[in-house]
């Protein structure tokens, strides 16, 4: 497993995909957080928060982890070495698990250059320093997590078609409704205790509530489960080929 997941990560870098992924989400965010005026702009808000970026960044990945996976799987389809993989002494979970930690990687690697972010507005606050550190870092964590979930769609959409643009369309819509999607259907809900429930099935109410700086066992459940759900899904599509 290992050995393809060094395979991935490789492929990223020996090509322009990951560098183009780090400098759009990082140019994105530098945009809207210090240069384009607005209720982003940092300075212009007069407070040292990035709450710029923790708002911003859910947009940008939701567009660009699918751009990331939509080739990972569908690719191996469309070439026909899939079943070469499959006749390697590793199992389908163990391939997808790979192409699955591969892509959250470049989310990590997307994420750590933002430290000069974190570093620059603790630096601007006044004192030096003043800002909430613990609701950075749990939305930093959220971050992290959402883009695993985004990932882990990512893959699984792409196990759906041998198509990459077919597979980029699927990822982004699963990935926005289960961002926002159960948001808005609890909205419709006439009771109060369903709309809970429902809100609780999407991305955003587990993420706001993490941002807070507060670490909660559901909240890194529901995150976890999520990310099982989808790559167990993809699993079941790549046997239900062989059925």
């Amino acid at each position: 497993m290992w050995s393809q997941f060094s395979k991935e990560i490789s492929g990223f870098f020996s090509s322009l995909t990951g560098y183009v992924v780090i400098v759009v989400f990082l140019l994105l965010n530098t945009l809207f957080m210090w240069i384009v005026p607005g209720q982003f702009n940092v300075i212009e808000n007069g407070y040292a928060t990035l709450d710029t970026l923790f708002a911003i960044a859910p947009w940008v990945f939701l567009f660009l982890v699918p751009a990331i996976t939509m080739r990972m799987i569908s690719e191996e389809k469309r070439m026909g070495t899939l079943d070469l993989l499959n006749t390697r002494p590793v199992s389908e979970l163990q391939i997808i698990l790979a192409k699955f930690l591969a892509s959250w990687a470049l989310v990590l690697f997307s994420l750590l250059p933002t430290l000069v972010y974190f570093w620059s507005v603790a630096r601007l606050g006044s004192p030096p320093g003043n800002m909430d550190i613990g609701g950075a870092w749990g939305s930093y964590i959220g971050l992290l997590f959402l883009g695993g979930i985004y990932a882990a769609i990512g893959i699984f959409a792409s196990s759906l078609t041998s198509n990459q643009i077919v597979a980029f369309i699927i990822a982004v819509f699963l990935s926005f409704m289960m961002y926002l999607g159960f948001e808005f259907l609890s909205g419709l809900a006439q009771s109060g205790s369903i709309a809970l429930l429902v809100s609780r099935l999407g991305i955003s109410l587990h993420y706001n509530s993490i941002s807070r700086g507060v670490i909660d066992s559901r909240d890194l459940l529901y995150f976890a489960g999520v990310m099982v759900l989808f790559i167990m899904g993809t699993r079941t599509v790549l046997q239900s080929s062989k059925w």
